[in-house]
């Protein structure tokens, strides 16, 4: 998916973040901000890269001023720590669900809207966590990726943000309980936002449920594009059953990829109007999609 202006403006507000996390030096910002303002992406002269694309591109600019390689590493490790907390919980509301899958997929996509830093204890995030379950993902979406879960023996799992890989593990977990179905946990193998890295899945325990496989791209970016990634984690796609995608960083960029014939299911939330538009899913809903492939025309 193409960047719009909803975008530019997003992508923005995130670099300024990065920025006030690396340094509170008014002059290295504000010529940090000027050289990020250079890219054509940015001043509405190049529409043809993706979101993922043009974070990297920031990123790459404010890691190369401020030699900090990871600058959300502070807010990554709090998130982690938060949801490992909630993670007695989580697994009870699965287990005590009428349709503990249903429940599991729902929770992973939701994972990544729930901000566990901004309740106070462990009763206002199950309410949270409970409140935010009213909306779940469509039956027939849901049904559809139920059957090729039947049918898989492996399945590639392309992981997201920090805090949400707990969300993940639980998912991957509910999954290998109902199947028989060996799975590939895929993080990102250079720092990129607040996505997860070979270090961050094994510290919540990810290697415990699934093989962890970082996707060889060499930069900040937080999207999986698959001329980029390694050659294993090229043949392994090919091989998979079935590849199930976190996140909209991931969709971002996949959804600009040709001729894809693996079977591929996005998972992630309608957290702005360009995808509520994409997925016609209204808004701070959750998405469960299948991506059209080589073999569906």
């Amino acid at each position: 998916m193409k960047i719009t202006p909803d975008c530019i403006v997003c992508n923005l507000n995130t670099g300024l973040m990065a920025m006030r996390e690396v340094s509170d030096d008014e002059p290295f910002m504000k010529e940090l901000t000027a050289e990020i303002m250079k890219l054509p992406a940015v001043q509405g002269l190049d529409w043809s890269i993706t979101g993922s694309q043009l974070v990297e591109l920031i990123f790459e600019k404010i890691i190369a001023a401020s030699g900090n390689t990871d600058p959300f590493r502070r807010w990554k490790e709090q998130h982690n720590e938060k949801c490992l907390s909630m993670y007695p919980m989580l697994r009870n509301l699965i287990k005590e669900s009428e349709e503990p899958l249903f429940t599991a997929v729902n929770l992973a996509i939701l994972g990544n809207s729930i901000d566990p830093m901004g309740h106070e204890d462990a009763h206002d995030i199950e309410k949270a966590v409970r409140d935010s379950l009213k909306k779940t993902v469509s039956r027939s979406s849901f049904s559809d990726l139920k059957e090729r879960l039947k049918q898989s023996t492996q399945v590639l799992y392309l992981g997201d943000n920090c805090g949400e890989i707990v969300y993940d593990k639980l998912l991957i977990e509910t999954i290998k309980e109902q199947y028989d179905i060996d799975v590939v946990f895929v993080v990102r193998s250079r720092p990129a936002l607040n996505d997860a890295t070979m270090r961050e899945a094994k510290l919540v325990g990810m290697d415990d449920v699934a093989t962890v496989m970082k996707n060889g791209i060499d930069g900040p970016l937080p999207g999986t594009i698959l001329s980029r990634c390694s050659q294993e984690l090229r043949d392994l796609w090919s091989s998979a059953d079935l590849v199930i995608s976190k996140g909209g960083g991931n969709f971002d960029a996949l959804d600009e990829e040709e001729n894809l014939a693996t079977p591929l299911y996005y998972l992630l939330m309608s957290k702005c109007i360009p995808y509520k538009e994409f997925f016609d899913i209204p808004l701070h809903y959750p998405i469960l999609a299948r991506a059209l492939t080589a073999q569906q025309g």
